[in-house]
């Protein structure tokens, strides 16, 4: 991991926005646009972040399709949430829909229909002593919430089984 560089407020602008950028990296990894941003906010000049960027680049700190890549991963497995929502999360990262559409080609739909019907599974097996409109209006808000398509949401619940009162 790496440490927290001390800024000179002495040198020249070109070293006090690399070690800004290089601190704002520490925690994790971050995209080019929000280190743009990070700069910006500190009082970088623009032409000096846009250098201190195309540095970072190049020694291999910043590369927005890795980033958009271990993003996607990362909250598809954790937080379960759809491609959907991930994107649109990688686009306010300030992200190019390139890297973003190459990252979100890794989660196929059935994987997505999968990480769906898990979540649907475990608030249905909480939920046995509620009538099935409840039940039903319950998974809908919570895969709704998580960014799933209306198709993947109703496979889901006519795959676990719920039928609503007006059905049976």
């Amino acid at each position: 991991m790496l440490d927290y560089v001390k800024v000179d407020q002495d040198s020249d602008p070109y070293s006090i926005a690399h070690t800004i950028a290089l601190n704002a990296l520490v925690a994790r990894a971050k995209s080019k646009g929000e280190i743009l941003a990070h700069l910006k906010k500190r009082g970088i000049d623009h032409e000096v972040a846009q250098a201190t960027i195309f540095r970072l680049q190049e020694a291999g700190l910043i590369n927005d399709a890795e980033f958009a890549k271990a993003w996607t991963q990362s909250r598809h497995n954790a937080k379960k949430i759809s491609k959907r929502i991930i994107a649109s999360e990688l686009r306010t990262r300030g992200v190019d829909q390139n890297s973003i559409d190459e990252a979100l080609d890794e989660i196929d739909d059935e994987s997505e229909y999968r990480t769906a019907f898990s979540l649907g599974m475990r608030k249905y097996s909480t939920m046995s002593r509620l009538e099935s409109d409840v039940q039903i209006r319950r998974i809908q808000s919570l895969l709704q919430r998580k960014g799933f398509s209306f198709s993947v949401i109703s496979r889901v619940i006519r795959e676990l089984g719920v039928q609503s009162d007006e059905q049976q």
